[in-house]
């Protein structure tokens, strides 16, 4: 596929409605929000399993039975999650190697499945960076 690069801050492009900048915040609350009301499957984690870290970010994740998915979310989030049943890990579990394409389709076949499948979290998977 070409490549149109424009040279400005790439959180300003906008399709005419939203900026990347307004839809990586929407992603963040929607996935805190998300954690919120499943705590009994989220984690959250300031290192990664191997004990690394990134200035400014958290790794934050959901255990569902169609398998591990986690995001780098800004620290500036973590608070909204206080209080909120969510576990706190020293480290994320270990990384499975799932990618994009992995969580969406992960949560696609977690958000079809019939809602009795969907309360038990899979076999402890891992966190990514």
């Amino acid at each position: 596929m070409p490549k149109l690069i424009i040279p400005c801050p790439t959180g300003q492009v906008s399709d005419g409605y939203h900026t990347f900048d307004e839809l990586y915040e929407h992603r963040c609350l929607l996935m805190v929000a998300l954690m919120k009301a499943h705590p009994h499957i989220a984690w959250r984690s300031l290192q990664h399993d191997d004990g690394s870290s990134e200035p400014g970010w958290f790794v934050a994740g959901l255990r569902l039975p169609t398998g591990e998915i986690s995001y780098h979310l800004p620290d500036s989030v973590w608070p909204l999650l206080d209080g909120s049943g969510v576990s706190t890990l020293d480290r994320a579990p270990k990384w499975d190697g799932h990618t994009s394409t992995d969580v969406l389709a992960r949560l696609r076949r977690w958000l079809e499945a019939p809602a009795s499948s969907t309360s038990n979290p899979p076999p402890d998977h891992a966190a990514p960076r």
